[in-house]
């Protein structure tokens, strides 16, 4: 791969050398060729280990630099703190991979194509409109994975992101190709778009106050690029003013997409991202004063309940949309053909095309809107568009208007009857709609030729406020998860007054994030009721090991064959430390660098087990010879362990059926037959622990060949990496490592034997 990336640069390089001599195209297509042979190599490379299921030809061994072998020595202790810096990061999916890498090298692309152009290394934008499109596409898709991770913060600004770099790059290809001899410096003043991009842009520098310096410094600069293309900029100055902040911003992007991918692939900072400006409690306070200046007395609010029943997800990409859109169709005057042309981009990217990527999101979240309310100001912003700027370039006749004015009395209806449905919504969303449709009043009055310029700005200006305003309010209410900036309540609450009570809850559940549910939980445990608790995987049944009953019960909880064991769980290392099992020097170094963590260890039994507090379960964990030890990487079941001892634990779904991620899956699926749930949410993970088979490891350190068995559900980077920091300190130089797959299709998991 190395020779590759490097292959295709080389031919980057030579074909931009080759628009000034024709040598470098030749030594660009050589290049070319040398990719076609690497990829025939790499094909056959891989069609051989299929077919002996070893690697033949040599090339696809260990990489050259292994990130994750530096992530691997890092404490687990510094992983959690480094890597789960902020306090949203418990929000995230971790079901998909971070896409901040790919928004940032999209972001890098984006702006070194319109650094070079405005540079005037090519005289015209036709080319470099698509680049810059397809450019805009893949960061669409990275703000979309981020969307499915919940993190509104990237996805609103990846998204924020393409929009800018799409109508600055159609704008230019209008400057430069449909008006390329035309002078369009007054055209381009009187447009006043480009100031909303620069108000987006300063609440996310405002937001990422409270995140390091790096995430900081990026948002200043993206700033900094919108003001070099505000419209009101003397030509003269504009071309060179925006391609140095091009530059600027392509540099420092380039540096962080290769810090986020580093730091992505490795699972802690290994590149250092600088501390945080702004402690999280002050910003919170600071926003919380702005947003209730009329009471500013008025306490903090608590995260309980959050803004999650008031504000979703897209909602500040809907209103960054919207807002955008309608700033950028002010008509102070009559617009002239020039201004036409231009603002044709700026008012149909962000209110059509972009509106409908929100309304995919939408979809996706099952809101009560739904797609509706997009989808039908989609439709409204690409009408507004055709009639009003495009009209002339396409000679729209009389009858035509008719139509668009039949349209606008739909529109009209419609959007009353979105009106209704906002009165069940939220304050900010009711102002938005009703001024929605005094701007659709507006537009049915230019179809009849009647309209008040003066009035249509007015209720644009209001709806472009309004939009602003909900872009803060949602991102910040989001983030933090708490109302911070009022949004306003429902006018009339769904339901009051008639609703039915909500169906009993099955068992008795607790939340995990205070003090009192834990107790509970315990009680319950100790009492010995068989519950469901969260782990740093999945979720997982549990019952005392002060009562072997419990354990029994498990099993009949589970419908689970009794010739599957139940593995044991403790708080911490120390406490098997502390009973002294007979392992030797090097397991408990192996241990020390995989607790607490998704892996757990089976080793031999012993009287060691009672003196560890499992006692009358002796018989009722693990097999009659071995037992599993998991020591989970989650605060909550350390303090519950704390408080319970030792615990016999297995995943908590009906056997054969896919892990529960979820306390709510747990509740559903298993809670008619247990005495209580810890509700903590979203799961880490979303499958088991990876097993490792300790019994031969232990049996002694001599270094003659032997086999290790390596059980996974999950083959991940982790299992590896411990079985080679274990070995690393074990097997000597002369010795070589080779992995094989024992029969995966013959076993419930994935087998794997390290040979030595």
């Amino acid at each position: 791969m190395p020779f590759v990336f490097g292959a295709i640069t080389l031919t980057l390089v030579f074909e931009a050398v080759g628009l000034f001599s024709t040598w470098a195209l030749v030594v660009a297509g050589v290049i070319q060729l040398i990719i076609v042979l690497f990829g025939f190599y790499a094909a056959s490379a891989l069609l051989l280990k299929g077919i002996y299921q070893r690697h033949v030809l040599p090339g696809f061994g260990n990489a050259l630099f292994d990130v994750l072998l530096l992530g691997a020595k890092s404490k687990v202790s510094q992983r959690k703190q480094e890597g789960k810096g902020t306090e949203e990061e418990k929000k995230k999916n971790s079901k998909y991979a971070e896409p901040m890498a790919l928004g940032n090298m999209s972001d890098v692309i984006s702006a070194a194509i319109l650094a070079f152009y405005c540079f005037r290394y090519m005289p015209s934008f036709q080319v470099g409109v698509l680049w810059v499109s397809i450019n805009a596409c893949a960061q669409l898709l990275a703000s979309y994975y981020a969307y499915l991770r919940k993190d509104v913060f990237y996805s609103t600004k990846f998204a924020l992101h393409a929009t800018y770099w799409l109508v600055q790059s159609w704008e230019e290809f209008i400057t430069s190709v449909l008006l390329k001899d035309a002078n369009v410096t007054s055209a381009r003043a009187a447009m006043v778009g480009g100031w909303f991009f620069l108000v987006a842009a300063l609440i996310f520098c405002v937001l990422s106050l409270n995140r390091d310096k790096t995430e900081l410094m990026q948002n200043v600069l993206f700033a900094l690029l919108t003001i070099s293309t505000l419209p009101q900029i003397s030509s003269q100055v504009h071309y060179t003013f925006f391609g140095v902040s091009c530059s600027l911003y392509a540099f420092f992007c380039l540096y962080v997409s290769f810090v986020s991918l580093i730091n992505s692939i490795a699972e802690k900072a290994l590149i250092p991202l600088g501390v945080r400006m702004v402690n999280s409690v002050r910003l919170q306070r600071v926003l919380f004063t702005l947003g209730h200046c009329h009471h500013p007395s008025q306490a903090l609010p608590s995260s309980e309940g959050g803004a999650e029943s008031h504000t979703q997800l897209p909602d500040s990409l809907f209103y960054l949309c919207n807002g955008l859109a309608a700033f950028s169709a002010l008509q102070i005057s009559k617009v002239d053909s020039l201004q036409a042309h231009l603002s044709v981009p700026w008012v149909l990217i962000p209110g059509t095309l972009m509106q409908l990527y929100v309304s995919r999101m939408q979809v996706q979240g099952g809101r009560r809107f739904g797609p509706t309310m997009p989808c039908t100001y989609a439709a409204v912003w690409g009408c507004w568009t055709w009639l009003r700027f495009a009209g002339p370039m396409l000679k729209i006749t009389e009858p035509s208007f008719h139509g668009f004015g039949a349209a606008a009395v739909a529109f009209l209806v419609i959007n009353a009857f979105i009106i209704m449905t906002a009165v069940y919504s939220n304050l900010l969303l009711l102002i938005l709609t009703i001024t929605m449709e005094g701007i659709l009043v507006c537009f049915l009055l230019f179809c009849l030729h009647r309209l008040l310029l003066q009035l249509e700005v007015a209720f644009l200006v209001l709806f472009a406020f309004v939009c602003a305003y909900g872009i803060a309010a949602s991102l910040t209410n989001y983030l933090f998860e708490k109302m911070l900036l009022p949004i306003g309540s429902s006018i009339i609450q769904a339901g009051k007054g008639n609703s039915k009570a909500d169906p009993p809850v099955p068992c008795p559940t607790a939340p995990s994030h205070i003090t009192s549910g834990l107790q509970t939980i315990a009680r319950i445990l100790e009492g010995g009721g068989v519950c469901g608790i969260p782990s740093d995987t999945v979720y997982t049944l549990a019952a005392s090991c002060k009562h072997p009953a419990a354990i029994e019960r498990i099993y009949n909880i589970k419908e689970r064959p009794l010739e599957k064991p139940i593995c044991l769980t403790i708080g911490n290392l120390e406490q098997l430390e502390a009973v002294s099992p007979p392992f030797s020097p090097l397991l408990w170094e192996f241990m020390r660098n995989v607790y607490p963590g998704g892996i757990g260890c089976i080793v031999r039994k012993g009287e060691w087990l009672k003196k560890l507090g499992v006692g009358a379960a002796y018989d009722y964990v693990g097999t009659r010879d071995s037992i599993m030890i998991r020591i989970s990487d989650l605060t909550v079941t350390a303090h519950l362990l704390d408080m319970t001892g030792p615990l016999a634990i297995t995943s908590a779904n009906p056997s054969g059926q896919p892990d529960s991620t979820h306390h709510d899956m747990v509740v559903t699926r298993l809670g008619h037959k247990l005495n209580g749930v810890l509700c903590d949410g979203d799961s880490t993970e979303l499958v088991s622990s990876t097993v490792v088979i300790c019994t031969q490891i232990d049996e002694g350190i001599d270094v003659s060949p032997f086999c290790v068995s390596v059980l996974t559900c999950k083959p991940n980077h982790l299992t590896f990496l411990a079985l080679k920091f274990y070995f690393s300190n074990v097997v000597p130089l002369e010795y070589n490592i080779k992995i094989q797959n024992a029969g995966a299709n013959k076993w419930p998991h994935h087998l794997l034997l390290l040979h030595i």
